[in-house]
């Protein structure tokens, strides 16, 4: 037996319990892992809270999480990694867990930290994806909103690193972080699309929303185009005709691995704004809907 964090009903962070389960045994192509860090994602809270039911449909108990690094101690038949290698990567089974299951196991690099290890797998997948998604070029204008949240930060650096001129909408106390990162910030809110025409004369070839701050329409007269146009936060992107990328239907050759090694490198970086124990992940849940954190939560099993 081992610890891992359960839910066996939808609702608030208090219906989250430590709980005494099965150590999972890996099939064909997976690894088992001895969890050293569960990232705490958006989409854990709305699958907990039952926001997200119809489309992600759950059996009770369920391990939340999707993320995670750790070191192998069990592999399945044609597993590409072995026993003592460190790993991170997505979970079959759940996340917030001391063993878990990895189906496509990336190596982790000694330079890369553990919390940034299983922080970085389902935004930086995203991020890239996205960019990919939207055809950006080098030379050519990309507004990202909520670009200091995960996914906004990682996608304005990937962008920046490929020459791609980035107008960032964020509060306030971002704006000196995302100047740092290369992108041009404004302040968002009311009057945010008179800011950021005053900063990109040119116009703006595309608009990547991470942010789900009701900006679509505007964002769309911006780009002249709603294909120039996705969101990964606005569930009412169909009324504008701007298509809401989910991952769904695939992203071709992982990304991982290059992610990885551009973060182990210092060449991205991806914050993390606090550790818990596993068994505070209520607390975890309960910061993350309050939004108190500026960046990434972590579980530490």
């Amino acid at each position: 037996m081992s610890r891992a964090i359960t839910f066996s009903e939808y609702g608030a962070p208090d219906v989250l319990r430590l709980s005494e389960v099965d150590v999972p045994e890996p099939g064909p192509g997976q690894v088992r892992i001895e969890v050293r860090a569960a990232a705490v994602n958006p989409l854990d809270l709305k699958i907990r809270s039952g926001r997200v039911a119809e489309m992600i449909p759950v059996r009770f108990p369920m391990i939340p999480g999707f993320d995670a690094a750790g070191v192998v101690d069990a592999v399945g038949e044609g597993a590409e990694a072995g026993v003592g290698d460190e790993v991170l990567g997505s979970t079959s089974g759940g996340a917030y867990s001391e063993y878990a299951l990895l189906d496509n196991p990336v190596a982790k690099p000694v330079a890369l930290p553990w919390d940034v290890a299983a922080s970085l797998v389902s935004v930086g997948r995203t991020a890239h994806r996205v960019l990919g998604e939207l055809g950006v070029q080098p030379g050519q204008t990309l507004l990202v909103h909520g670009a200091a949240g995960s996914v906004g930060i990682i996608a304005t650096q990937l962008a920046t690193a490929r020459g791609v001129i980035v107008v960032a909408t964020v509060s306030e106390r971002d704006i000196d972080r995302l100047t740092a990162l290369g992108a041009t910030a404004v302040p968002y809110g009311e009057g945010w699309w008179d800011r950021v025409r005053a900063v990109a004369p040119g116009g703006i070839d595309r608009v990547f929303d991470a942010s789900g701050a009701g900006v679509l329409a505007e964002s769309v007269a911006l780009a002249g185009d709603i294909d120039h146009v996705i969101t990964i936060a606005d569930m009412s992107a169909a009324q504008y005709g701007v298509r809401f990328s989910d991952g769904s239907g695939g992203q071709g050759e992982n990304p991982l691995p290059e992610l990885v090694q551009l973060a182990a490198d210092g060449r991205l970086t991806v914050p993390v704004w606090r550790t818990y124990p596993l068994a505070e992940a209520e607390q975890a849940h309960t910061d993350l809907e309050a939004h108190r954190n500026h960046g990434k939560a972590v579980l530490l099993p």
